[in-house]
């Protein structure tokens, strides 16, 4: 463990835990966990310019502010993920009269989504306790990041899936070796079954928001986003950076709570000089979250999602709690899309800057049009997208967007 690592706070009643009292969420009330550290003694004794230049260009690049690293034989995309490519879109700047827009692109990650970061350091803490059986319920990119970084080791990977899966993300478990579980009944029966599997059989639950360790891993993309901006200044004056905006698909509020995180705990070393605003988008046809968003407090009603976007898809989010604080403790707001605005979003992402991704992350791109028409993000303001996940995870989403081919028999039905 990290030496680093004081702790787990709960995020409920606030009790602190010892890094190895406490596996999951907090035995006083069932409140969810966050990895607390030792930020004084970092700042003293870490150098951030010797971090930004190390040749490792992994999550592991930042090993002295994750709680756990994994040991020294690996398969190759539990070593080597991470650093996902972030780059403008100058087309999107145009069109909506912004400054800069960077898209940070984590379908390029082993699995093609965001959750191999919480992936791969669930793994890593699955190591240092020795389990061999990971279990996990997923809408399907969480599921589909383990059962890729379980491959080619001692690891098994078990599988709780809603039955609405799509096929894209059902092959990207299967053909790694899971063993898959298709539930009849939505994401969170499956959450439910997962929980009681791990403990009927002693399995080690890696299920978002759950496992304090996930957030641990989605921080890495706050510490990167905050590297590369500043590896992109001409005259690079500081080793991070922190733009104006970050845009973040939610449904569980795992993603936002860890890249939010990322960013404060580089504030709190000082190196960053502030926060960004964080902007969550929500699915309209999954409303738990926005609407505890709308009464201004932290209880989350159970109603059915209905959404198309399955990876923003959930009756009651697992995360909300610091979902919400994240927002809220950083100025930001949470803005809903439709299931028809993704649709568009998915086509004007590849349209426009050359990405395809699958409907939930297309949400940040909703998120974007929709706070620059709200007067919510400045001309003069620099706005980062988090991408989470690509678009051939969900192809049948994909062809409603993309439209269809013009049949023809022959040259004469081709018209320039």
């Amino acid at each position: 463990m990290n030496d680093y690592l004081i702790g787990f706070r709960c995020a409920s009643c606030g009790a602190r835990y010892a890094p190895d009292q406490v596996t999951y969420t907090c035995p006083r009330d069932g409140g969810n966990l966050d990895a607390i550290y030792d930020y004084a003694r970092m700042a003293r004794e870490l150098d951030p310019w010797q971090v930004v230049h190390r040749p490792d260009r992994s999550i592991w690049h930042y090993a002295e502010l994750l709680p756990v690293c994994p040991d020294a034989h690996l398969p190759t995309p539990l070593s080597t993920l991470g650093w996902s490519p972030l780059y403008r879109a100058p087309a999107l700047e145009r069109a909506l009269g912004l400054r800069a827009v960077w898209l940070k692109d984590d379908s390029r990650l082993p699995s093609a989504s965001f959750k191999d970061r919480a992936s791969a350091m669930v793994i890593a803490r699955a190591q240092a306790l020795g389990i061999k059986t990971i279990c996990v319920a997923s809408t399907g990119n969480a599921a589909a990041a383990l059962a890729a970084l379980c491959a080619g080791s001692d690891l098994q990977a078990v599988i709780f899936v809603p039955e609405h899966t799509p096929e894209g993300k059902l092959v990207g478990m299967l053909i790694h070796g899971a063993r898959v579980y298709l539930v009849h009944g939505s994401y969170n029966d499956a959450v439910a079954l997962a929980k009681e599997a791990c403990r009927v059989f002693g399995w080690y639950n890696r299920s978002t928001g759950f496992n304090p360790y996930t957030r641990e891993g989605k921080k890495t993309a706050g510490f990167e986003i905050a590297e590369q901006l500043a590896q992109a200044d001409r005259q690079r004056a500081v080793p991070f950076r922190a733009p104006d905006v970050v845009i973040v698909p939610v449904g569980d509020g795992n993603i936002i709570s860890g890249v939010y995180k990322g960013f404060d705990e580089l504030r709190m070393l000082g190196w960053v000089d502030r926060l960004p605003r964080f902007i969550g988008v929500t699915a309209a046809l999954s409303p738990s979250l926005y609407r505890a968003w709308q009464r201004g407090d932290e209880t989350f009603e159970t109603i059915p999602s209905r959404t198309i976007a399955g990876g923003i898809g959930t009756d009651r989010p697992c995360d909300g709690v610091m979902a919400l604080r994240a927002v809220r403790n950083s100025g930001g707001v949470l803005i809903e899309a439709s299931d028809e605005e993704m649709l568009d979003g998915v086509r004007v992402l590849a349209e426009s800057a050359g990405v395809f991704v699958e409907p939930s992350c297309a949400a940040a791109y909703v998120g974007l049009v929709k706070a620059r028409q709200m007067g919510l993000i400045a001309p003069d303001e620099e706005v980062v997208l988090q991408l989470t996940g690509s678009g051939f995870k969900d192809l049948r989403a994909a062809l409603r967007a993309a439209g269809q081919p013009i049949p023809i028999r022959s040259l004469a039905d081709v018209h320039p």
